[in-house]
């Protein structure tokens, strides 16, 4: 069974467009709403979610390089559970509330609007690269699934890594 054809290559297309287009929406909706404190504790919870999922996916990585291939399998499913949860979480929270701006200054401000417009194209980009990569591996096929994985891996480490970075460096501006 190939998982690129036919209505799984259109649900990675639909997903890989309207996931950024909901997200950028979010920000520039403006915010109505009254909320309660609870809202406020999804940037912690996110970046929870984030750290788990990058020691998931390191752990991923070993079990495979170990060839513990249901292991990496099983790991590779809660990374990929995790960061479903983290996106409703993240939707959630900035379909309520305003964007915290960052109040550092000096040399930090560009560091921290380096990491951020970095995480946030490499946040774009990962999602297809994620969905392509777990069909692949779905479908059996592991040859095509180990070449998009090489790419894939690093760069979503970097996205959940960059995420528990930012929280850290805006943290303080909540």
């Amino acid at each position: 069974m190939n998982l690129l054809n036919g209505k799984n290559r259109t649900l990675i297309i639909v997903l890989s467009i309207v996931i950024p287009i909901v997200v950028a929406v979010l920000y520039l909706m403006p915010k109505n709403v009254e909320v309660g404190e609870r809202i406020y504790y999804l940037p912690a919870f996110n970046a929870i979610v984030n750290a788990l999922t990058s020691l998931i996916l390191i752990f991923a990585y070993a079990a495979i390089r170990k060839g513990h291939r249901d292991t990496h399998k099983k790991l590779m499913i809660t990374a990929l559970v995790l960061s479903v949860l983290f996106l409703l979480s993240y939707v959630t929270y900035h379909a309520l509330a305003e964007s915290t701006p960052f109040g550092g200054e000096g040399w930090i401000r560009n560091v921290y609007f380096f990491v951020l417009l970095s995480h946030i194209l490499l946040a774009i980009v990962i999602v297809p690269l994620v969905l392509i990569s777990f069909s692949r591996a779905l479908s059996s096929k592991f040859d095509k699934h180990k070449k998009i994985a090489r790419v894939t891996l690093p760069l979503w480490l970097y996205v959940t890594l960059t995420g528990v970075i930012v929280y850290l460096m805006i943290s303080p501006y909540y």
